[in-house]
């Protein structure tokens, strides 16, 4: 059984990108015969809320959406613990002290204003008595991998970021450690996700091989809906939410028609079911895969 996922942060409400992604998600599993699963991504402490915990499931179930299993990153912490040891046991893992402002003076950053950490605590332990982070050894390799919609991408991860965070300062799991422990233990075989996470990817199949991983996910990066200003949306561009668009006399019809026309899978607003915007998506951005 092949499964997927569609994975948001509860750091604000649902918004029409949120839609759009959790369309792509299921066109994709409609597609390949994969189960969806529901992944609640709540490793910020800092600003995960429960209001918006709460709400994501609820949201969701209004749109149709129904999912093979929910889940929260936040009632992991022991699996977390357990994937870390097995790191440490391989000798993948250091800790590190780097400030933020030490990391940007110290080091180059890539195209995206990501630091490139050079392996500064590497070189020089620190004294363990001290805050610090926990950093992945980054192998010095090429990855190459297919996107089922980008095509072919080939990156050496160490020249991307460098050695990167599994653990902050503060002991939140980050990221990029927590979606792959996620992913191995929920069998994920189809990582669908936005655009703007395609970075991520070479990373990700690299820790997920020290993990344990044998083959990584087939992915799948869709396109993002955007702000007049060129921006994606997004709860810190304060993007209306879809709850606040419904309040305001929008119907699921409407939101679903008109997500899908930003998306260019249909030419003109108009309201559709749930059923039609997953199909229009489908024959807008999965033409090839469709049977003839």
């Amino acid at each position: 059984m092949l499964f997927t996922r569609f994975a948001p942060s509860p750091t604000g409400y649902l918004h029409r990108g949120h839609l759009l992604s959790a369309l792509f998600v299921f066109a994709a599993a409609d597609l390949f015969s994969a189960k969806v699963r529901l992944r609640i991504e709540d490793h910020d402490k800092s600003r995960a809320r429960k209001e918006y915990i709460d709400s994501i499931p609820e949201d969701l179930e209004r749109f149709g959406f129904k999912f093979e299993s929910v889940s929260l990153q936040s009632k992991r912490q022991a699996l977390y613990e357990k994937y870390a040891e097995i790191l440490f046991s391989k000798q993948k893992l250091y800790p590190c002290s780097c400030s933020r402002k030490k990391l940007f003076e110290e080091n180059p950053v890539n195209a995206d204003g990501e630091v490139i950490y050079s392996g500064h605590c590497l070189k020089n332990p620190i004294d363990k008595n001290s805050d610090f982070a926990l950093r992945f050894k980054t192998p010095d390799k090429t990855i190459t991998w297919e996107d089922l919609l980008l095509g072919k991408f080939e990156e050496n991860p160490k020249n991307q970021c460098g050695d990167f965070t599994i653990k902050d300062r503060i002991s939140q799991w980050t990221y990029q450690f927590a979606v792959c422990v996620d992913d191995l233990e929920e069998n994920i075989g189809l990582v669908v996700r936005g655009e703007d996470l395609r970075n991520s990817t070479a990373r990700q199949i690299v820790l997920s091989e020290a993990l344990g991983r044998k083959t990584p996910p087939l992915y799948l990066h869709h396109p993002l809906l955007t702000e007049k200003s060129g921006e994606k949306l997004s709860k810190r561009q304060h993007s209306k939410s879809l709850r606040a668009e419904l309040e305001q006399g929008l119907s699921i019809e409407d939101l679903l028609g008109l997500v899908c026309c930003e998306a260019h899978s249909i030419p003109k607003k108009a309201p559709l079911t749930l059923n039609e915007a997953i199909y229009s998506i489908q024959k807008t951005y999965f033409s090839c895969f469709l049977k003839k």
